[in-house]
């Protein structure tokens, strides 16, 4: 409270706080034999008492006159009033360090107990590196059963021990994971994944055919340039040729997958690209995921920096700008639109498949360049607005243990709430608290006052939900998280569907229906654990990850290499799906590597990671020029 708007009165005017203010050395003799009784009075001062004060003021005079070493002869007789006054505070000076207490130091631990914390701290930092080992030996086992069975395919079937392509044919799990290997420290993965993409990332793209446009720019582009980036930063010769390396084949990549811009009749990009020719066209229902449309800009304003090239970030961010226009409900958009009329296709309202990533590229693009451009304060007012709606429209708790959860409107804020939530929904913690503190610590945020009483709401949220998430794993028999789980609420129970933790406290409150039980190795749950320690510090985030990435080595580990993806994580042993998605190196691995190590690896203030966990560099204000 700032101390204009204090009462005080007259009295308070007055009030000598000796405590705090400073005293001459006389006012603390005479202050002292005050408070010891003695009276100013020469009725009642006996001898003792008179002898005493007079020697005390006796020697304070002497001591002022012998402590300048004959300067006082000198300064007497020059006659100057100035040098007595100096040579007075001289001497006061120099009383002074005599009647002045010593300063205060602050406490100090005994030189045991200060070395043991400091070696306790040591051996935790340890006991973590050797769970970032556990994480990259996992790491090099899914690449060495990808390497063996599967090398250039998008992706690798662990089981049967065979490559397929179902992303286009461009290597995905090589360009993917290689971000990941740099991180890492994998010398050898590294150089196994730059000679692929050498020798044949080029001409596949030259000759390929059909592809997302979506999941060919956060793989594949992404993967590049995130690989560009962090190999350039070594200023070694042979990465800085991988660098061009990179940039040539991204820029190669991204002028073909422009085409699903141009040939669109509105700024809403065509979900499909031909890259041999240059071509592209809209899905077959005509329609375009929200989230696909509007989940491309990150990558290709990055490629518009570092190549000089504006025409990739000034296309891309033509679709957020379009967004803007659009009518919204609370800031909550529809998962559908039509690249033909450039408007939203239906009312279903989620932020699950097909809505999630468009709410976390508002706050990441503007994240991204709010440095060197304040014309992009509209994202994150989209951000904002949007958030408040799903806190209003989307946020409940369940019964009978009060778990928080995002629902859905399958259609729209006029019709039935459904309490389904999709493990895609695990984004949002991380999002919700990077959206908060913009990526600093949640300590050093409040001690800067920078948080608003929305960013407090966000973050609790952010918490809330993470503790959700979790759940969702540790309510399953295997430990393992479903594709998609509901959340028994008031007149909404279906019996028989719970997880198979009987010890779970939250057996009742997760319904988990029988086509939805399958577990995909996917990423989100620890993409919001390691942005949640990295903001709050909180030590249960990195014991959760350990949890989730055990049950990842029981359950899905394939011994002949790979890990593969499941069918039903209610019972044990689990049936398995035969399938190791691209993400799981790319992300799931990546994170929980990150969670487990030390913050200024990729700290969260410079780094944007896009939404398939590829790093970006935040850009910087002379990043403008």
């Amino acid at each position: 409270m700032s101390s204009r708007s204090l009462p005080y009165s007259t009295q308070d005017l007055h009030y000598d706080n000796a405590k705090f203010r400073h005293r001459s050395p006389l006012k603390v003799i005479t202050q002292s034999l005050v408070t010891s009784r003695i009276r100013y009075s020469c009725g009642s001062c006996s001898t003792g008492k008179f002898l005493m004060l007079f020697m005390l003021v006796g020697w304070t005079y002497l001591i002022a006159i012998k402590s300048s070493n004959g300067s006082a002869i000198s300064i007497l007789s020059n006659g100057s009033v100035v040098e007595k006054q100096q040579y007075v505070k001289e001497g006061v000076g120099r009383l002074r360090k005599i009647w002045r207490k010593p300063p205060r130091l602050p406490p100090q631990l005994p030189p045991d107990e200060a070395k043991n914390i400091s070696s306790s701290l040591e051996k935790q930092k340890m006991f973590w590196i050797s769970r970032q080992e556990k994480v990259k030996d996992a790491f090099i086992h899914a690449w060495s059963g990808y390497r063996k069975y599967a090398m250039g395919y998008d992706e690798l079937m662990p089981l049967s021990r065979r490559g397929i392509d179902g992303l286009g044919g461009l290597g995905a799990t090589v360009v993917d994971s290689l971000d990941t290997a740099i991180i890492m420290g994998a010398d050898d993965i590294i150089s196994e994944a730059v000679t692929w993409i050498d020798k044949q990332l080029r001409e596949r793209i030259e000759k390929k055919g059909q592809v997302n446009l979506f999941e060919t720019t956060i793989r594949v582009l992404g993967g590049l340039l995130s690989a560009y980036h962090l190999s350039g930063d070594t200023g070694t010769t042979s990465d800085n040729g991988r660098s061009e390396l990179f940039l040539e084949i991204a820029k190669n990549l991204a002028d073909r997958l422009l085409s699903a811009f141009t040939s669109s009749p509105t700024e809403i990009p065509f979900s499909d690209v031909i890259l041999h020719d240059y071509s592209a066209h809209a899905a077959p229902d005509g329609l375009s995921s929200t989230s696909e449309a509007s989940t491309l800009q990150l990558e290709f304003n990055y490629l518009s920096k570092i190549s000089g090239d504006a025409k990739y970030g000034s296309t891309a961010m033509k679709v957020l700008e379009h967004f803007r226009t659009l009518p919204k409900v609370e800031g909550l958009v529809p998962i559908y639109i039509n690249p033909h009329s450039g408007q939203f296709h239906g009312d279903n309202i989620r932020l699950g498949s097909r809505g999630d990533s468009y709410y976390e590229y508002l706050i990441k693009v503007w994240i991204q360049g709010r440095n060197i451009d304040n014309q992009l304060n509209y994202l994150r007012e989209m951000y904002e607005q949007a958030m408040k709606g799903l806190r209003n429209l989307l946020v409940r708790k369940s019964i009978p243990k009060g778990l928080v959860f995002v629902g859905e409107l399958p259609y729209g804020s006029k019709g039935h709430f459904s309490p389904k939530m999709d493990h895609l929904v695990c984004f949002l913690p991380g999002t919700l608290a990077l959206g908060a503190t913009k990526g600093i610590t949640k300590k050093k945020a409040m001690a800067q006052n920078l948080l608003t009483p929305d960013d407090l709401e966000n973050l609790k949220l952010a918490e809330d939900l993470a503790k959700t998430c979790f759940e969702m794993y540790a309510v399953t028999s295997t430990g393992l998280a479903p594709e998609i789980a509901y959340f028994h609420i008031e007149g909404d129970f279906e019996e028989g569907l719970d997880g198979g933790n009987k010890s779970s406290d939250y057996i009742s409150d997760i319904i988990i229906r029988h086509n939805d039980r399958h577990n995909l190795l996917r990423p989100e749950t620890v993409e919001s654990l390691f942005v949640l320690h990295r903001i709050t510090g909180d030590p249960k985030y990195r014991e959760w990850g350990w949890q989730i990435f055990e049950a990842f080595e029981k359950y899905t580990k394939v011994d002949s290499g790979g890990y593969t993806s499941l069918d039903d994580v209610t019972r044990i042993p689990p049936s398995k799906r035969d399938k190791m998605e691209t993400f799981f190196l790319g992300e799931t691995l990546k994170y929980l590597y990150l969670l487990f190590g030390d913050d200024d690896v990729l700290p969260l203030d410079k780094y944007v990671f896009n939404t398939e966990a590829h790093p970006l560099p935040i850009f910087e204000s002379k990043d403008a020029a």
